[in-house]
């Protein structure tokens, strides 16, 4: 005998309703995660003292008078807080259009102690300076010379330029303009031969053995596509993704370089440079990129390489944070997961016996109990049976990725055996599961076929989200076991002012939880033929 215990609700599904759903929620999450990003840049950029990005700057305390002022203003325009134009970059810039030659930019450029000191030239040119700049909405400042004495005071020299600060529509549109940045044969502004790109089946990197290569002259990136023999075997530097630069962390750095660049101690093999020369070297020439005049500035790059393409990368022996996070996170949700929903359902069926009774234990332990608490107290006792209590990359033991998984697994598995247990036991007093005891179903059926299946319906959402979020890291763990992973650089970010890496975590973040939310939507509707993307009542 079989009992359909579903809503008399005919659904129809079909792939128009799935695209439809999809693009609907893709959308709403665009939205969001714009959102999310604006609302973000307005407490950073708008609500927060800009003045707090000094607090590490060892260069500003050195600057005094209208050098901190100038110097300010430079380090403001890094930070995304605004942009600023000096005249003499003005006064360049004119030349450069062939608006003005050499000699008069010069004279133009040395603007007088005091506006009254200028030149007939220099007073024309600050004066058209000024009118240009605050046409266009700026904000145009002249420093007058600071004297001590007859002579001017160090750091005082007379100043002109020109600032505003960005609004928020322009720097999101900006932001979001440039987060992919697609390599193109016109990077290179220099005058180069043979512009262009080329296909080879031998990779000069392998030393002309057979490797597929795409490689470009003229673009960024030497290498376009290549292949090799780490995983996933493929790669392109055609498009790089661009959350923002760090300026304080990981200076000039871009935030999602940071979280993916591997990290450890150099890994030096046989290396074959452009120019034929083989040594043992870490250099990783697949990442070459282009600087202009590198190549004759140097022996040592001179000796290696045949054109400008000199920047590179090196071999680390290490991942990179967001590898650690993941590997670490990945295997603590999967461990929580196995005990946790095993344990849950005992529990649940076991109601108020022994299993249950321990479980409950340790769920109010875990809720109780600080988590940095218990994180320590794991650590003491893993390290009193010989388990490594700090993380060190250039060690080859896995046994320093124990104490971090169970560190991050605990409190996961007493979360998944209470809401399990919770919503079993909720089942279990339903008025279905009456009628099928009346229907002559046995309690194992019962239990397998129907209470467990529409208990798991809420833990099965959040499955997607905590294998995505795995690779975000934990920051109390990964301080408390030094691991180099992920979860401490929005922290870190914050503590250093860093504006840039706030931005592209919170980003970061945003993506992933638009993503979870919508692969537990479509993994819930498969689990249950009650919840559809589109259900139309007969």
């Amino acid at each position: 005998m079989e009992l359909f215990l579903f809503p008399c609700i005919a659904i129809e599904v079909g792939e128009t309703d799935v695209t439809k759903y999809l693009l609907k929620r893709l959308l709403h999450g665009a939205v969001s995660i714009v959102v999310v990003v604006a609302v973000v840049m307005t407490l950073i950029y708008s609500l927060s003292n800009r003045d707090l990005v000094f607090a590490g700057d060892a260069l500003f305390t050195k600057q005094t008078n209208n050098n901190r002022v100038t110097y300010s203003y430079m380090r403001w325009e890094e930070y995304g807080y605004l942009d600023y134009v000096p005249y003499a970059d003005w006064l360049l810039e004119l030349q450069h259009n062939g608006e003005i030659d050499e000699e008069t930019r010069v004279e133009a450029v040395a603007i007088g102690r005091t506006a009254d000191n200028d030149s007939e030239t220099a007073k024309e040119y600050a004066e058209k300076f000024r009118e240009h700049y605050e046409s266009q909405g700026y904000t145009v400042e002249r420093l007058d010379a600071v004297l001590n004495g007859r002579r001017v005071a160090n750091g005082g020299q007379q100043a002109l330029f020109a600032h505003k600060d960005k609004p928020l529509i322009g720097r999101l549109f900006s932001y979001f303009a440039n987060i992919i940045d697609v390599d193109s044969v016109h990077d290179v502004q220099e005058d180069i031969p043979d512009r262009g790109v080329t296909f080879t089946w031998h990779d000069p990197v392998y030393g002309g053995k057979f490797a597929p290569a795409i490689m470009g002259n003229g673009t960024t990136h030497k290498y376009l596509l290549y292949f090799d023999d780490k995983f996933p075997f493929i790669h392109q530097n055609i498009a790089t993704i661009r959350l923002g630069t760090s300026y304080s962390v990981n200076y000039g750095i871009d935030v999602f370089k940071t979280m993916t660049r591997s990290q450890g101690s150099y890994v030096q093999t046989t290396t074959t440079f452009p120019t034929g020369l083989v040594e043992e070297s870490a250099d990783d020439l697949h990442t070459a990129t282009y600087i202009p005049g590198s190549r004759t500035s140097s022996v040592i790059y001179e000796d290696r390489f045949t054109d400008d393409y000199t920047n590179v990368e090196v071999v680390k022996n290490g991942m990179s944070k967001l590898g650690y996070s993941f590997v670490i996170g990945i295997i603590a949700v999967a461990l929580s997961y196995c005990l946790g929903v095993p344990i849950g359902i005992m529990m649940a069926r076991k109601k108020d016996k022994l299993i249950d009774k321990l479980g409950t234990i340790y769920i109010v332990f875990i809720i109780a109990v600080p988590s940095l608490a218990y994180i320590f107290l794991f650590k003491a006792l893993g390290g009193k049976i010989g388990l490594p209590t700090t993380f060190i990359m250039e060690s080859s033991s896995k046994l320093m990725f124990v104490l971090p998984i169970v560190s991050l697994a605990l409190p996961s598995i007493a979360n998944l055996m209470k809401w399990l247990r919770r919503y079993m036991i909720d089942q279990m007093n339903s008025d279905y599961v009456k009628f099928a005891r009346s229907g002559g179903l046995s309690e194992g059926e019962i239990f397998s076929k129907h209470i467990l299946k529409n208990a798991a319906i809420p833990i099965v959402h959040g499955i997607p989200g905590q294998l995505l979020f795995a690779m975000t890291g934990a920051i109390i763990t990964e301080r408390v076991y030094v691991v180099p992973g992920a979860g401490n650089l929005l922290t870190e970010a914050i503590g250093k002012h860093d504006n840039g890496v706030i931005v592209g975590v919170a980003l970061f973040y945003a993506i992933l939880s638009v993503v979870s939310i919508i692969l537990g939507d479509i993994l819930m509707a498969t689990v249950d033929p009650r919840i559809s993307f589109s259900t139309k009542d007969r």
